[in-house]
């Protein structure tokens, strides 16, 4: 099966509130955020968005510059149907990371939680940091979760890569310097700790 089929199989016919990493609220990626980025007209990616709340907290918070990039079409028109006319300001792309095509210097603010750790080739990462560098505009920022060392090495039937805060600033080379780090205990819906870490890099090339 490949990944656009897995995925969708993920997505079909399950609500947001069953998968494993939903939250209803994403405070901490919203506080790094508003940390980073008060300006509400910043441009910011959400990198596998999908079907998640996120934009739903970025869109309370005012934010009016917002692009969701999802692998999954089911995950994107779920996440539609949830904000109904509220869906008009932003700006869906059903896509893999690793082969879409993305504006150049387009982005304020690249948030991604839970996609990197899923590419577990160095050749993969290697690619998603090239998007990254393409679509980033100089000066902006990277907001990255994933799970930590300690947590599972597995999600959706997939391997994952785990990372401490070292590994995943090295992932993303020198010309992005950490700024600020989080640690994070996700609960899942069925009542599982899976440990995440956040980092905040700032693009200075």
């Amino acid at each position: 099966m490949d990944k656009k089929s897995h995925w969708e199989g993920i997505y079909d016919g399950k609500n947001a509130e069953q998968l494993s990493w939903y939250q209803r609220h994403m405070n901490l990626s919203l506080a790094l955020i508003e940390k980073i980025a008060p300006n509400k007209d910043a441009s910011i990616i959400d990198i596998g968005g999908g079907a998640s709340v996120f934009v739903d907290d970025l869109l309370a918070a005012a934010y009016r510059t917002l692009t969701v990039l999802d692998l999954s079409e089911n995950a994107l028109n779920s996440a539609k149907q949830r904000l109904g006319d509220r869906a008009k300001a932003v700006d869906w792309r059903a896509a893999d990371i690793l082969e879409a095509v993305l504006p150049e210097k387009a982005f304020d603010v690249w948030h991604d939680r839970a996609v990197f750790h899923f590419l577990t080739s160095t050749e993969d990462r290697q690619r998603y940091v090239a998007q990254v560098r393409k679509a980033l505009v100089p000066g902006g920022y990277i907001v990255i979760a994933t799970f930590a060392e300690n947590g599972p090495p597995r999600c959706s039937g997939l391997e994952v890569q785990r990372y401490s805060v070292q590994t995943l600033s090295a992932a993303f080379g020198s010309e992005f310097k950490l700024i600020d780090n989080r640690s994070e205990m996700h609960i899942t819906p069925d009542g599982r700790s899976q440990p995440f870490i956040y980092c905040v890099f700032k693009r200075f090339l």
